[in-house]
């Protein structure tokens, strides 16, 4: 069975956004955790939808854009690993 796991630097990210969207509007830092936390529920059905990003391989890497938010996911034996979430306007 498919599975999500999430990595570390991946919560972190997600903690680190939602703290900065809590002190501009609480409402929608709740909102976007919430989006950010189920979209990738879609890659258990569909997991190669995101655009690969070939600059990880051999690794199978694909970005999933959720809003303004860009999700960076790994393909390993049948389960999606969560690597990295940040907005689009932040220099990455």
């Amino acid at each position: 069975m498919q599975k999500i796991y999430w990595t570390e630097k991946a919560n972190n990210d997600l903690l680190r956004l939602y703290e900065f969207l809590l002190q501009v509007n609480p409402k929608a830092a709740i909102n976007v955790v919430n989006k950010l936390t189920t979209a990738p529920d879609i890659l258990l059905e569909h997991c190669r939808i995101g655009e690969q990003l070939f600059e990880y391989e051999p690794r199978e890497v694909r970005k999933l854009l959720v809003g303004k938010y860009e999700m960076h996911y790994e393909i390993q034996n049948d389960n999606i690993i969560i690597l990295c979430i940040w907005h689009a306007k932040e220099n990455r």
